[in-house]
């Protein structure tokens, strides 16, 4: 569990050492740009918040699909200190080999993120270096909260931010840091429905990886720290289709010439396809989360949006 105050220590914590993101509102929404942060996604934030937290550290491990393992591959870095990140096969290229220009050994397990993770937990234990959660450690999230506290700075107040959730690491951060201020709604691939599933089940459980954003919203079980924030915060959660989550990442690019990963489309997905239907005057906010992504798919037949769907979709 998490709270604002955690939240508000980690901001002081790595002030200088991550960027502040810029915003833009359009048609009522505003959009942060997190996709320009270190490394391409808000991973960074957390992970400069989980080693200034840690202290003295000779050795850093992660595992990740990319961008939790990138993030921790460059703060590694910015301390001098050496980072080995076990990622799945199924990994992006452009992910794994930004990952090796950053100085990380990079370690190639499994199929799905499960099986990185694994290998890379039995790796902390066995040699003694800090192991960096992909999403489910308190540091982690208040880092990544960090982002919301700006974003309010920035926007004068919100009524419903809209996030994007694999692990719920964003999430759980997020909601910790404007509770009371603000409500967040997780937007999820259909596919990969692990906050919608918990909360069904008042549980986390377990669920199947698939579809476009698998890469990085690819976690098989929400984290607890994310449960626990989301039912204190009374936080709810959508399903997009793979088609919204592609149309989306096309129209970011259409319209505003943002390039972003399919993940990071996905809570703009859920207004564009009409998931999400902000009550008239509502104040909301996009996270745009993550930009590493092959630029040759912004363009090629499969970032279209759907037969039938215009750019500009249904959102109200």
């Amino acid at each position: 569990m998490i709270s604002t105050a955690d939240v508000e220590r980690a901001a002081a914590r790595i002030e200088g050492r991550v960027r502040r993101t810029p915003v833009f509102a359009d048609e009522g929404v505003w959009f942060k740009l997190e996709q320009l942060q270190h490394t391409g996604s808000f991973k960074a934030r957390g992970a400069f918040n989980r080693i200034l937290s840690a202290g003295e550290q000779t050795a850093v491990v992660a595992a990740s699909g990319g961008n939790a393992g990138l993030a921790v591959a460059y703060a590694a870095r910015e301390f001098g200190l050496p980072a080995r990140v076990y990622v799945p096969t199924t990994a992006p290229a452009v992910k794994v080999a930004k990952l090796r220009q950053l100085g990380a050994a990079v370690e190639l397990v499994g199929e799905k993120y499960a099986d990185a993770y694994d290998a890379a937990v039995k790796d902390a234990a066995d040699s003694g270096a800090l192991f960096c959660h992909a999403y489910d450690h308190p540091d982690i999230c208040a880092g990544q909260g960090t982002l919301g506290l700006e974003l309010l700075e920035q926007t004068g107040g919100l009524d419903t931010i809209l996030v994007a959730v694999g692990g719920g690491g964003l999430l759980a951060g997020v909601a910790a840091a404007v509770e009371g201020r603000a409500r967040v709604v997780g937007v999820e691939p259909r596919p990969i429905p692990t906050l919608h599933s918990a909360l069904a089940a008042g549980e986390p459980v377990t669920v199947d990886v698939g579809g476009v954003a698998a890469d990085s919203l690819g976690a098989s079980r929400l984290g607890d720290i994310a449960f626990a924030v989301a039912t204190r915060t009374n936080t709810g959660s959508v399903l997009v289709d793979d088609a919204a989550i592609v149309a989306a990442r096309a129209a970011l690019w259409d319209r505003y010439r943002l390039a972003v990963e399919p993940g990071g489309a996905t809570a703009f997905a859920a207004l564009l396809s009409g998931a999400y239907r902000p009550a008239p005057g509502e104040r909301v906010a996009v996270l745009l989360c993550g930009a590493n992504t092959d630029p040759a798919t912004l363009t090629s037949p499969t970032a279209a949006p759907p037969p039938g769907r215009t750019p500009r979709g249904t959102r109200r």
